[in-house]
Protein backbone atom coordinates (compact mmCIF):
# COMPACT_ATOMS: atom_id res chain seq x y z
CA UNK A 1 0.00 0.00 0.00
CA UNK A 2 1.13 3.29 -0.66
CA UNK A 3 2.51 5.10 2.60
CA UNK A 4 0.64 8.48 1.90
CA UNK A 5 -3.01 6.04 2.31
CA UNK A 6 -1.22 4.44 4.91
CA UNK A 7 -0.93 7.92 6.62
CA UNK A 8 -4.73 8.88 5.53
CA UNK A 9 -6.12 5.69 6.86
CA UNK A 10 -4.18 6.32 10.23
CA UNK A 11 -6.95 8.30 11.74
CA UNK A 12 -9.67 6.34 10.90
CA UNK A 13 -11.45 3.26 13.06
CA UNK A 14 -10.17 -0.67 12.28
CA UNK A 15 -13.84 -1.34 11.05
CA UNK A 16 -12.97 1.67 8.20
CA UNK A 17 -9.40 0.77 7.18
CA UNK A 18 -11.04 -3.26 7.26
CA UNK A 19 -13.89 -1.88 4.76
CA UNK A 20 -11.28 0.21 2.68
CA UNK A 21 -8.68 -2.94 2.21
CA UNK A 22 -11.52 -5.08 1.48
CA UNK A 23 -12.52 -2.55 -1.40
CA UNK A 24 -9.07 -1.67 -2.93
CA UNK A 25 -8.38 -5.49 -3.25
CA UNK A 26 -11.55 -5.66 -4.90
CA UNK A 27 -10.26 -2.85 -7.12
CA UNK A 28 -7.04 -4.62 -7.56
CA UNK A 29 -8.86 -8.20 -8.41
CA UNK A 30 -11.41 -6.33 -10.93
CA UNK A 31 -8.84 -5.14 -13.15
CA UNK A 32 -6.07 -6.69 -15.56
CA UNK A 33 -4.08 -3.83 -16.11
CA UNK A 34 -1.34 -2.07 -13.26
CA UNK A 35 -3.28 0.35 -11.60
CA UNK A 36 -1.69 3.07 -9.75
CA UNK A 37 -2.25 4.20 -6.38
CA UNK A 38 -1.75 8.04 -5.25
CA UNK A 39 -3.43 10.66 -3.26
CA UNK A 40 -5.45 13.15 -5.38
CA UNK A 41 -6.47 15.73 -3.93
CA UNK A 42 -5.69 14.06 -0.37
CA UNK A 43 -7.96 11.40 -1.06
CA UNK A 44 -7.07 7.75 -2.08
CA UNK A 45 -7.43 7.45 -5.55
CA UNK A 46 -7.04 4.47 -8.10
CA UNK A 47 -5.87 5.22 -11.52
CA UNK A 48 -5.51 3.17 -14.96
CA UNK A 49 -4.80 5.82 -17.35
CA UNK A 50 -7.58 8.85 -16.96
CA UNK A 51 -10.01 6.55 -15.62
CA UNK A 52 -10.13 6.45 -11.90
CA UNK A 53 -12.14 5.38 -8.38
CA UNK A 54 -11.69 7.26 -5.23
CA UNK A 55 -12.51 5.82 -1.93
CA UNK A 56 -13.51 8.57 0.72
CA UNK A 57 -13.21 7.25 3.94
CA UNK A 58 -15.47 8.82 7.54
CA UNK A 59 -15.87 7.61 10.59
CA UNK A 60 -18.61 5.04 9.63
CA UNK A 61 -18.71 4.89 5.99
CA UNK A 62 -16.85 4.97 2.69
CA UNK A 63 -17.73 6.67 0.15
CA UNK A 64 -17.31 5.45 -3.13
CA UNK A 65 -16.51 7.59 -6.82
CA UNK A 66 -16.32 5.29 -10.51
CA UNK A 67 -18.33 7.12 -13.09
CA UNK A 68 -20.04 3.26 -13.48
CA UNK A 69 -21.98 3.65 -10.16
CA UNK A 70 -25.07 5.45 -11.74
CA UNK A 71 -24.88 2.26 -14.42
CA UNK A 72 -25.79 -0.13 -11.16
CA UNK A 73 -27.86 1.85 -9.78
CA UNK A 74 -30.86 -0.71 -10.08
CA UNK A 75 -28.32 -3.48 -8.33
CA UNK A 76 -27.63 -0.76 -5.61
CA UNK A 77 -30.96 -0.29 -4.02
CA UNK A 78 -29.59 -1.51 -0.26
CA UNK A 79 -26.82 1.27 -0.54
CA UNK A 80 -27.05 5.41 -0.63
CA UNK A 81 -26.19 6.83 -3.86
CA UNK A 82 -25.10 10.39 -3.08
CA UNK A 83 -26.59 13.74 -5.14
CA UNK A 84 -23.31 13.26 -6.98
CA UNK A 85 -23.61 9.77 -7.46
CA UNK A 86 -20.69 8.14 -5.09
CA UNK A 87 -22.10 4.86 -3.73
CA UNK A 88 -22.03 4.95 0.46
CA UNK A 89 -20.94 1.50 2.07
CA UNK A 90 -21.44 1.73 5.72
CA UNK A 91 -19.73 -0.60 8.31
CA UNK A 92 -22.90 -2.62 9.31
CA UNK A 93 -23.70 -3.10 5.16
CA UNK A 94 -23.06 -5.87 3.66
CA UNK A 95 -20.06 -5.38 1.15
CA UNK A 96 -21.59 -5.80 -2.53
CA UNK A 97 -18.64 -7.27 -3.83
CA UNK A 98 -20.10 -8.50 -7.34
CA UNK A 99 -21.68 -5.65 -8.47
CA UNK A 100 -18.15 -3.68 -7.01
CA UNK A 101 -16.56 -5.37 -9.35
CA UNK A 102 -18.16 -4.76 -11.87
CA UNK A 103 -18.15 -0.59 -11.44
CA UNK A 104 -14.67 -0.86 -10.84
CA UNK A 105 -13.67 -3.20 -13.87
CA UNK A 106 -16.27 -0.93 -16.00
CA UNK A 107 -14.74 2.60 -14.45
CA UNK A 108 -10.65 1.49 -15.27
CA UNK A 109 -11.18 0.05 -18.49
Amino acid sequence: MNEQVKEYLEKFPCEITDLFGSLRSLIYDSVKAEVEETLWAKLPSYYVGDSFVRLIAFKDHINIEAKAVMEHKEELTDYKITPKGMLQVYVKQELPSEVLKQIFSQTLS
